[in-house]
């Protein structure tokens, strides 16, 4: 089926798992995550398949293995597309993100060596300004100071400073979220992403990694 929005039990089933995230909900109320939350989602993905490629879905079972929290079940619904685009649906609305999320300390090497060099550093660092100035919001997981041997007076310190580093930015539970709009502003939001993205597969993952 065509993508047509989100509707209102999508934001309330996760307001329901909020107060109650006990098998005991997930159970009575699963005919609703299937039908208003999971088949939404994956229906907005497969509309923006040809432009950014096949999208996942994330398990909506959280790993409560090595986790003091032991709620079974994750607040939010996401899914990924071309190897850093992101988007989720939780009961404050939507929300969409790109970049480098989680690296392994390969990938974050060649994340740093890539913002130390001048010619990949300042690519970088055009592709942060220009989605600042369009409203996202940067974020990552950094350091408080910086890397060891880092010269405290590099001019992409900041950005040296992150291990993860992503753009994101998000719309509230509104009633245009029921409508194709939602499509339309992801298409959008995704578009503006995608330097960071192709930035991050093209400087952390060397040729012929297929990662």
């Amino acid at each position: 089926m065509a993508f047509a929005g989100f509707s209102d039990e999508t934001f309330a089933f996760y307001e329901g798992l909020l107060a109650d995230n006990s098998k005991t909900y997930w159970t009575a109320h699963k005919p609703v995550y299937e039908s208003s939350v999971r088949e939404p989602l994956a229906e907005l993905c497969a509309e923006l398949e040809a432009e950014f490629g096949p999208a996942k879905l994330f398990r909506p079972y959280r790993d409560v293995r090595f986790s003091h929290d032991k709620t079974p079940y994750k607040t939010h619904q996401g899914a990924h597309a071309l190897g850093g685009l992101y988007v989720q649906v939780d009961a404050d609305g939507l929300m969409v993100a790109g970049g480098m999320f989680a690296p392994d300390p390969d990938r974050l090497r060649r994340y740093r060596a890539a913002v130390d060099a001048d010619s990949s550093g300042k690519e970088l660092e055009a592709i942060v300004d220009r989605l600042r100035a369009a409203g996202l919001e940067i974020a990552g997981d950094r350091l408080k100071t910086r890397p060891r041997g880092t010269d405290p007076g590099h001019p992409r310190l900041d950005l040296l400073r992150h291990r993860s580093l992503y753009a994101h930015e998000g719309w509230p539970a509104d009633p245009w979220m029921h409508t194709r709009e939602v499509a339309d502003r992801v298409r959008d939001s995704w578009r503006r992403l995608r330097p960071l993205v192709e930035w991050g597969n093209t400087h952390l993952d060397p040729p012929g990694d297929g990662a």
